[in-house]
């Protein structure tokens, strides 16, 4: 997994709303950039409203969240429109960014092992290096430690 100091990857990927981003896209601004297992899952429904309720606070940083998970465009616009998520999230379904940033990892559930998102989150400055990484995320309170680290 990458940590504070290194460049963050740059990337170019498909966004809900049938949009395309690249990280060199948000130089200039703060990125909190979150990586998630799955769409309307119980923690990361929680995640990205948590997000999204203190996506004002947020910005008055010159900040911008983006979520990224595996699930599709398609599946991210149905997300977005329920939950009414007001930030982009990035399909990412082969991967690749997740592979980038070190979060897609061997995962062992009821003894099962598969691969998938660690939940983590990084904040990467205004240049496009890391400030922070926040491995392993608990979703209950993530957010406030991301507004302190900010």
């Amino acid at each position: 997994m990458l940590e504070a100091g290194d460049r963050a990857p740059d990337f170019t990927a498909e966004t809900t709303g049938g949009k395309s981003a690249s990280l060199k896209d948000f130089r200039g601004k703060t990125v909190v950039l979150y990586f998630y297992p799955k769409d309307n899952t119980p923690g990361c429904t929680r995640e990205a409203c948590a997000f999204r309720d203190n996506l004002s606070r947020i910005k008055r940083k010159n900040t911008v969240v983006l979520g990224v998970s595996p699930d599709s465009v398609a599946s991210h616009d149905r997300f977005t429109e329920k939950h009414e998520l007001t930030f982009p999230l990035i399909s990412d379904p082969d991967h690749a960014i997740a592979e980038a940033y070190g979060v897609w990892v061997e995962k062992n559930r009821y003894g099962k092992k598969s691969m998938g998102i660690q939940r983590s989150t990084f904040i990467i400055d205004e240049k496009g290096k890391i400030k922070a990484v926040f491995p392993k995320v608990k979703v209950d309170g993530h957010v406030d430690e991301v507004l302190e680290a900010l």
